[in-house]
C-alpha cells in the first residue's frame, strides 16, 4: 500500500478504557454519596417519628423501604466485591439484584398509591406527584435491565447501574434541598426541577466529568442513559402541573 494511500485511512477509532487506576475509588465514593443522602433525607423524619410515636406507616411502605435498603447494601456489597476482585461473587449475587430491583418495581409504585389514597384530602395529599414515583421507578427498572443486557461490558453495566440508583435516590436529596431552593427561587416548573432533581443531576454530570478527565470520551451507555434520564425528569415535572395528569393521578387512587 502506498504511503499516500496509508495516509488517506481514517484513524482507527479509540476505544473507552474500560478500567482506570481511580475506579476502585470513584465508584465506591459515589455510593457513599448515595448513602449519605438517603440519611439526611429520611434519617431525621424516622427520628422524629420514632419520638413522637406517630401513625405507623401501612406495611407495604417500611416493607418497600426494607428491600430498597437491601438494594443499597447489594450496590455497596458488589462495588467492595469487585475492589477485591472478587467477580465470581459478584456475578452470583447480580441475581440477587435481579430480584431486588424486580421487587422494588412492584412495591414502590403499590406504596405511593396507598400513601396517596390515605393523604387524600389532607395537607399532604398531592396525587400529580404519583408522576415522580411511577415514572421513576421505571425508569430504574429499565436502566437495570440494560446494565443487565450489558453486564459483559464492565463500563456500560456499572455506569448504568449507578445512573439507575441515583435517579430513585432523588427523594433522599430532595427533602434536605427542596426547601432552600424553593425558598431563593419560589415556585414553578424549573424551581420543581431543580428541587427534586438538581443533586442526583449534578452527581449524574460528575461520572462524565469522571470519565472524560481519566478517558478523555464518555461511554456511549453513559450518554443514552443520561440524556433518557434527563428526558424522564423533564417530562415527569411537566406531568406534575398538567391539570390532565391532575385528573388521571384522582382516577388511579380511586376519587
Amino acid at each position: 500500500m502506498s504511503s499516500e494511500a496509508i495516509a488517506m485511512r481514517p484513524a482507527p477509532k479509540r476505544l473507552f478504557a474500560p478500567y482506570n487506576k481511580w475506579d476502585r475509588d470513584f465508584f465506591l465514593l459515589y455510593v457513599a454519596l448515595i448513602w449519605l443522602g438517603i440519611v439526611m433525607g429520611f434519617g431525621g423524619e424516622m427520628i422524629h417519628r420514632a419520638n413522637t410515636h406517630a401513625t405507623p406507616f401501612p406495611l407495604i411502605v417500611p416493607v418497600h423501604a426494607a428491600v430498597f435498603v437491601s438494594w443499597l447494601v447489594l450496590l455497596t456489597t458488589q462495588v467492595l466485591l469487585i475492589r477485591n476482585r472478587r467477580h465470581d461473587l459478584h456475578k452470583i449475587l447480580g441475581i440477587a439484584g435481579l430480584c431486588l430491583a424486580a421487587a422494588m418495581l412492584v412495591l414502590g409504585p403499590a406504596a405511593a398509591i396507598i400513601m396517596q389514597r390515605m393523604q387524600f384530602g389532607t395537607p399532604d395529599s398531592d396525587p400529580p406527584f404519583l408522576a415522580i414515583q411511577l415514572f421513576g421507578v421505571g425508569t430504574f427498572g429499565i436502566l437495570v435491565a440494560a446494565a443487565f443486557v450489558l453486564r459483559g461490558d464492565p463500563s456500560a453495566h456499572k455506569r448504568l447501574i449507578l445512573l439507575g440508583t441515583l435517579y430513585i435516590s432523588d427523594a433522599g436529596f430532595a427533602r434536605w434541598l427542596s426547601g432552600d431552593i424553593h425558598a431563593v427561587l419560589g415556585s414553578g416548573f424549573w424551581p420543581d426541577f431543580l428541587g427534586l432533581d438538581l443533586a442526583n443531576d449534578v452527581l449524574m454530570l460528575g461520572i462524565g466529568a469522571y470519565d472524560l478527565a481519566t478517558r478523555r470520551r464518555l461511554h456511549p451507555a453513559y450518554v443514552v442513559g443520561t440524556l433518557f434520564v434527563l428526558a424522564t425528569q423533564i417530562t415527569v415535572t411537566f406531568l406534575y402541573h398538567s391539570p390532565a395528569w391532575k385528573e388521571v393521578t384522582l382516577r388511579i387512587i380511586g376519587h
